[in-house]
């Protein structure tokens, strides 16, 4: 009858957030976590495990304050490529930016951070960004909560033997918040950069 009305056939309601509903086909399993700054850029790679994550490895790139900006850069991006060689992540995610009152600090946390995003991208990873107080209410349950307690709080999600460095931490809090916010069925997906 529909071809007589020169009508296309009828096509089959489709669900209109099925695709946003869905968890994601191919969950990543090696997810490193960065914690991009000058002076101490922290990293940390997991990998998801049942019944609970792996730490594979985790850090602090220091720098001494006498050191150019630009041999700081070139350490942050020389020792991630290192990290990328050895554990081969599938997916990366960041600090989201915050906001800062001083211009000059704003400048140098954007280099740091793009020294380290444009290692991550040339390798390949899909990179997304997490607020730090969504990662801290992810982790601890308080979007406010201190370095310590978030510190304290990886070391029991990932049973390690001792809390790990403040910047390594939060780069490992990172990761777990990626890992816990892709293994639920998401309305919102997370932010990609």
């Amino acid at each position: 009858m529909q071809q007589r009305l020169g009508r296309a056939p009828a096509r089959a309601a489709a669900p209109l957030l099925a695709a946003s509903l869905r968890a994601p086909a191919s969950a990543h399993r090696v997810i490193l976590g960065v914690d991009p700054s000058l002076r101490s850029t922290g990293y940390g790679v997991i990998r998801q495990a049942k019944p609970h994550p792996v730490a594979l490895g985790h850090g602090t790139i220091s720098c001494p304050p006498n050191w150019e900006h630009s041999r700081c850069l070139v350490k942050i991006s020389q020792t991630l490529r290192e990290v990328l060689h050895e554990h081969q992540p599938t997916v990366c995610v960041a600090e989201g930016l915050f906001y800062a009152q001083n211009l000059q600090t704003a400048i140098v946390m954007g280099e740091a951070r793009g020294a380290a995003l444009a290692v991550i991208a040339e390798a390949g990873l899909e990179i997304y960004e997490i607020a730090p107080r969504k990662v801290k209410q992810a982790i601890v349950g308080y979007g406010a909560a201190q370095k310590s307690a978030v510190a304290k709080m990886v070391q029991r999600l990932l049973n390690l033997p001792k809390p790990p460095a403040p910047d390594a931490a939060d780069a490992l809090a990172l990761a777990l918040a990626h890992a816990q916010e892709n293994s639920r069925y998401n309305l919102t997906p997370p932010k990609r950069i």
